[in-house]
């Protein structure tokens, strides 16, 4: 089956400025990072006492998602793409594109009572991209489309010359191997995770020039599909978009935070450039992941606000009887997210919600309509299986009329 992904890149690298395509991309990866943590605080367990969900309960939620079909990409350990891309093949009849992280460098090394991620990041790869294609050493050639063909690399830039040397060098040797493997990637930058390294005025340019110095060597043949960073706020993305429109910028959720953090997040970063979201904790932290997924495809196909979106979604979780982790006035407070993976270092909140100019009554609201009535949108648009509502005029409709539609339309999706 063509997969989304692909689709997206071809009509973004046609039309650079005027694409309006955005990947989604679901981070599952944590595994790889927080231990018996990764898979989130289980709701079967007492007041104080912190009980996780199983690696089970994990790998059932990405089978969910990948069946729901609104992400582009399934992003996860090896281990679990060796179950579910190869052995179970869920991915063969969906559009959605599995991937593995290739590396885990030790800023993402998170053990209770551990400090490894506080020191200096150090290059370091558990994966070997074999396993990820194959499931075994030495591919033989038909065998590389069995597993997944896409992988996150990371790389973490410290200010410090021989550090950030041997990162250089690693992320050469991988860009070879994956070459060779015809193993496609995409980068991840980390901001540093030692404290002081750079001044924080300057630290999106830091990044930004990083980004350019690292990948100027670099032949087409050899280069990462997109990009995975912090957004630094609409210059930095700007910028960098600017730049080299063909270089494919996606933004990293970093901490849970509220629902309204997130809904910003995205709506703020595609505003100023970004062409891919990933997000791992806002999503697997999430009441009802299906329905926050969805709420995401909503806000970047510019049919709802974050703001009512946030609305929505709470909506949805009473209608489905879920008691939501905050009350609606404070899931509607944008908070610091943290965006390292260790909970510590650098911190930056997505800009606060933009205030509507007064129109005229009778004036189309021209991104909810565009975005809600172009060709491209009908087609990218989340699916609602049976649904027999018919498509409004956007243009025509106010926001609370929208949020009424919505709401109607996710009380179908998700019954109640």
């Amino acid at each position: 089956m063509q997969k989304s992904l692909d689709v997206k890149l071809a009509e973004i690298h046609a039309d650079p400025s005027g694409s309006k395509a955005f990947i989604i991309a679901d981070a599952k990866d944590a595994d790889m990072a927080f231990g018996m943590g990764s898979a989130g605080v289980s709701p079967e367990r007492h007041d104080g006492e912190v009980r996780f969900k199983t690696l089970a309960d994990y790998r059932q939620q990405m089978r969910e998602i990948v069946q729901q079909g609104v992400v582009d990409i399934m992003l996860m350990s090896t281990h679990t793409n060796d179950l579910l891309t190869i052995q179970e093949r869920i991915f063969d009849n969906s559009h959605v594109t599995p991937a593995a992280r290739a590396n885990d460098t030790t800023d993402v090394h998170i053990a209770r009572g551990g400090r490894t991620y506080q020191a200096p990041a150090m290059p370091f790869r558990s994966a070997a991209l074999d396993h990820i294609q194959c499931g075994h050493l030495d591919c033989e050639t038909g065998e590389r489309h069995l597993g997944a063909n896409l992988g996150l690399y990371s790389v973490t830039f410290n200010n410090d010359p021989e550090r950030d040397l041997e990162v250089l060098q690693q992320f050469k040797l991988f860009r070879e191997e994956a070459e060779r493997k015809k193993f496609r990637y995409f980068l991840e930058v980390f901001d540093p995770n030692v404290a002081n390294s750079v001044d924080p005025e300057l630290l999106g340019a830091f990044i930004n020039d990083l980004v350019a110095r690292s990948l100027a060597g670099v032949a087409r043949a050899g280069r990462p599909a997109f990009l995975k960073i912090v957004y630094h706020g609409p210059k930095a993305m700007e910028e960098l978009v600017r730049y080299d429109p063909h270089l494919v910028v996606g933004v990293l959720g970093g901490s849970a935070g509220t629902t309204l953090d997130a809904f910003q997040l995205i709506h703020q970063a595609q505003k100023y450039g970004a062409r891919v979201a990933l997000f791992g904790r806002k999503i697997n932290q999430a009441e009802n992941q299906l329905a926050f997924i969805e709420f995401l495809r909503l806000i970047t196909d510019g049919v709802i606000s974050p703001d009512e979106a946030v609305r929505a979604y709470h909506a949805v979780l009473e209608k489905l009887g879920i008691r939501p982790h905050r009350t609606l006035d404070e899931d509607l407070t944008l908070k610091t997210g943290v965006m390292s993976y260790g909970g510590s270092g650098k911190t930056i909140s997505a800009p606060p919600p933009e205030q509507p100019k007064p129109t005229p009554e009778a004036t189309p609201s021209p991104p909810a309509a565009k975005a809600a009535e172009s060709p491209a949108a009908q087609e990218t648009a989340p699916v609602v299986a049976h649904s027999t509502l018919a498509a409004p005029n956007f243009a025509k409709m106010t926001s609370a009329e929208k949020l009424a539609y919505h709401r109607e339309r996710l009380k179908r999706m998700f019954g109640g």
